[in-house]
């Protein structure tokens, strides 16, 4: 059953009128009379009695007509809330991003959009970088900020913006009285790491070797925040960075001169996957924005 046999037997039905529902479908007669006729062969029912050149609709035509015209009205719905969540000015984005985003970056970029697209809804989720790939991959969110270390393929990600990570120790810490070090100071140190599943655990590694040595691991968090309450406990030491989770009356941010450490931060979508207008300009939005501060 096609779309087309649906749209013409519902004119054929208020019209009654094969020529006068040929006319108002721009089609010719015997092409209208085909599609009916075909269309009562699927159902294997008569849906019009027809006397002369007029034609009615049986009592089986109006119970199908009755469910085609809810069907109709469905489809018209479903179309309607499309448009909606899709429109630029009051659409919907499903963004994704890593949680040590979510205490200033991503505020000060909604608060900003908000501003002059009041309209528009976001849902948001947190996620680790390898979950929020996946999350692209599955259509699940529109876009999402994470790292730049991933090397999926199908997930395309441009730089927005780069966090410089900071060593911290406990606020009594023997190297709390630096500003500045080099990072192979701490190869002897206790050091608190994250959970693989945290990508900004594989960038300290490359960071440590880079330095010339692998860090001795005491403890693995799953975000900053718990990872630097340990090391405010004195349990150990870490790199972060700088994020307002951070309790500054129990450990000190210490800038590493070499290697230079840092994480970049970039904007991404699925490679292959529909952006609508909504999406597009809210990335637009997002791109301008942090190339502009």
């Amino acid at each position: 059953m096609e779309w087309d046999q649906i749209n013409y037997f519902q004119t054929v039905a208020k019209a009654q009128h094969i020529t006068r529902a040929a006319e108002q479908l721009s089609i010719s007669q015997p092409a209208l009379s085909r599609s009916i006729a075909k269309l009562e062969d699927e159902l294997g029912v008569q849906l019009f009695d027809r006397k002369g050149r007029n034609i009615y609709l049986n009592r089986y035509g109006k119970i199908f007509l009755n469910h085609v015209e809810q069907a109709i009205q469905q489809i018209e719905i479903g179309k309607q809330e499309i448009w909606d969540e899709i429109h630029p000015d009051n659409g919907t984005v499903s963004l994704s991003f890593l949680p040590s985003l979510g205490m200033s970056v991503i505020p000060k970029i909604l608060s900003h959009y908000q501003i002059e697209h009041p309209n528009v809804k976001f849902q948001l989720n947190q996620a680790s970088n390898r979950q929020i790939v996946e999350q692209l991959k599955s259509r699940k969110v529109d876009l999402a900020l994470i790292t730049l270390f991933h090397d999926d393929k199908e997930v395309i990600c441009e730089p927005l913006l780069t966090e410089e990570l900071f060593l911290i120790v406990s606020i009594d810490h023997p190297l709390a009285v630096n500003n500045e070090i080099d990072l192979n100071i701490i190869k002897d140190q206790p050091f608190i790491s994250f959970k693989d599943v945290n990508e900004l655990q594989t960038i300290i590694n490359q960071l440590c070797q880079k330095a010339g040595f692998s860090p001795k691991v005491v403890f693995e968090g799953e975000d900053i925040g718990t990872v630097s309450g340990l090391v405010g406990a004195k349990l150990g030491v870490s790199l972060v960075p700088d994020t307002q989770v951070l309790d500054r009356s129990k450990i000190k941010l210490i800038r590493v001169n070499n290697p230079i450490c840092k994480r970049d931060i970039g904007i991404a979508w699925l490679k292959d996957g529909y952006s609508s207008p909504v999406v597009e300009r809210f990335k637009e939005f997002v791109q301008h924005l942090v190339k502009t501060k």
